[in-house]
């Protein structure tokens, strides 16, 4: 890393922390050149694939919005918050081991209802209704029934 006073290319790392989150590391930083000390910061750079919607629009993946869909269906449901934040860390591990830089926004879907299955069904019910798109209510019935078994 060069320094930043005298752009010398040869710095030594002096002392090492990890944030209290864990999110970062601080490194303390002493310059070879000209012996002055700096303060570097590191965190992981994450990106995660755009999201291809139905009509071939591409947008960038939003957690709030993954959070707010997985809220809403959950409303009024005795789910820990916990639990909501385990679902959607599972769900962002498979947006990250995808290889292609872009999901279809279906496939996307289908891990939330995976998640909100597990999680609680009439959540699922809700969110599957609308992720559907369920014109009658013969639909519901069949939902109703792959639930039940």
């Amino acid at each position: 890393m060069k320094c930043p006073f005298c752009g010398h290319g040869d710095t030594q790392v002096v002392e090492t922390r990890e944030s209290d989150d864990g999110a970062f590391v601080r490194r303390r930083r002493r310059c070879g050149g000209c012996e002055r000390r700096f303060t570097t910061y590191e965190r992981p750079e994450v990106t995660f694939p755009q999201v291809v919607k139905k009509d071939g629009r591409r947008v960038d993946y939003d957690p709030a919005k993954l959070r707010a869909s997985i809220a809403l269906a959950l409303r009024k449901r005795p789910i820990a918050t916990a639990q909501i934040d385990a679902a959607i860390a599972r769900i962002e591990e498979k947006l990250l081991a995808e290889p292609t830089r872009e999901v279809p926004s279906q496939r996307l879907g289908e891990w939330v209802m995976d998640e909100l299955r597990q999680l609680d069904q009439v959540a699922y019910v809700r969110f599957a209704s609308v992720y559907r798109s369920f014109e009658d209510v013969d639909a519901f019935r069949t939902l109703i029934d792959e639930v039940r078994r």
